[in-house]
């Protein structure tokens, strides 16, 4: 349509269950693989949008799609949890840089998800739940993975400068309490 309202910042990757080791044991190539789509990804897709964004001089909306991981770390991730937490750190510095370009930068933090890229991880061949399955549901207070368009509901109400146009710099966890859940 000749214009960039919104940008969003999608992309990730993380190491398969045989590549989660201890920080020490990890693999030096997977971490600078994850770190550049995860985080680097956002960097680098941003400028041009923002370049743009300032062009049409109307502002915009970015945002930027991290993990709950990048809030709450799990063990035997550090390249996943590390690039996610510097997304949402920088989420913070592009929505201090952009806001007088009336662009506003946020982001989500996706828990867990019901999706196909999720399925070896949360349930066996024979259609049972793995054991990390229950870990989750156990630490996540609505007892229940998300669904996509529960996350879609967020990302659109921050797409609409008539819903959100006075937030920028927020992270928004959509994890059912995950990152609430003390645990106890």
């Amino acid at each position: 349509f000749g214009r960039l309202d919104v940008l969003v910042n999608n992309a990730g990757i993380n190491g398969g269950p045989e590549e989660r080791k201890p920080i020490h044991q990890y693999s030096d190539e997977l971490w600078e693989r994850i770190i550049q789509v995860d985080l680097n990804g956002v960097y680098y897709c941003s400028k041009p949008a923002i370049l743009q964004m300032e062009r049409q001089g109307w502002g915009g909306s970015i945002i930027n799609i991290g993990s709950i991981v990048g809030l709450a770390p799990l063990r035997l991730q550090c390249a996943f949890t590390a690039a996610k937490a510097g997304v949402f750190n920088l989420t913070k510095a592009m929505a201090l840089e952009l806001a007088p370009l009336k662009i506003r930068v946020n982001a989500i933090a996706p828990g867990f998800f019901s999706t196909k890229q999720n399925a070896t991880l949360l349930w066996n061949p024979d259609g049972t739940p793995t054991a990390r399955t229950g870990k989750i549901l156990a630490a996540t207070p609505m007892n229940r993975f998300g669904e996509p368009e529960e996350l879609a509901g967020t990302l659109l109400f921050l797409c609409d400068e008539a819903y959100s146009g006075f937030i920028t710099g927020v992270n928004i966890p959509v994890d059912g309490g995950f990152n609430a859940y003390s645990g106890v």
